[in-house]
């Protein structure tokens, strides 16, 4: 069996749709954060419902758009709440992802006490953990216990054009860290069709980009 491990999408259905065609897998784990920042948080959440053997995680902005309330202190997460959220049309879906699940040996979760854990991040667990939100990709040890990040889908810290993911062996139990670029254009031009806040815009815009 294998498992294509995804987190962070954020709305980014381009980025998203490029992953899907690109990799024949047996299942999928999304780890949360499905919606907002990009433009597609409805059609995100539509895909991944209709996909063979997908189990999703709840994310911090899943949280915000259930209870329709963005609760994040940086201005910029609260004006791209605001121009995704008032169209969002999903919540039954999302109100049924899970805090967390236990897979093959490993606890599946957003995040760990709501923090942003990055690969050098002191961080303390028990168990072996899959986790997302810091939009790191990495795979690393914590005393005897693997913790591994696949990365973002649709907001990569460092390139934006580049969507981080993983494939998990469940046989070997192993896990291959993957990448793929994508056309972040139609992404910055759907922002402006749908009239973002040119902030949020000049977000996108001002990100490094992958050149081969």
């Amino acid at each position: 069996m294998r498992y294509l491990v995804l987190s962070d999408i954020h709305g980014n259905l381009p980025a998203l749709e490029t992953l899907i065609k690109r990799e024949n897998v047996d299942g999928y784990l999304n780890l949360g954060d499905v919606v907002n920042y990009a433009p597609w948080s409805n059609e995100c959440v539509e895909l991944l419902s209709k996909l063979d053997n997908c189990h999703n995680i709840l994310g911090n902005h899943e949280e915000y758009f259930i209870k329709r309330k963005c609760t994040a202190k940086h201005p910029l997460v609260s004006d791209f709440f605001n121009a995704c959220f008032p169209d969002f049309q999903h919540d039954e879906i999302i109100s049924n992802y899970k805090s967390a699940t236990q897979m093959n040996g490993f606890l599946c979760a957003h995040t760990i006490e709501n923090e942003y854990v990055f690969i050098d991040s002191q961080v303390d667990i028990n168990c072996n953990m899959l986790i997302g939100h810091s939009h790191q990709q990495y795979e690393r040890k914590v005393k005897d216990h693997l913790l591994v990040n696949p990365g973002s889908v649709g907001q990569n810290r460092r390139f934006i054009n580049v969507a981080n993911y993983a494939i998990w062996d469940h046989v070997k139990n192993k896990f291959e860290l993957k990448n793929l670029t994508f056309d972040v254009e139609i992404v910055i031009n759907e922002m402006k069709t749908k009239k973002f806040p040119m902030n949020c815009i000049s977000y996108y815009q001002n990100k490094e980009r992958y050149h081969a």
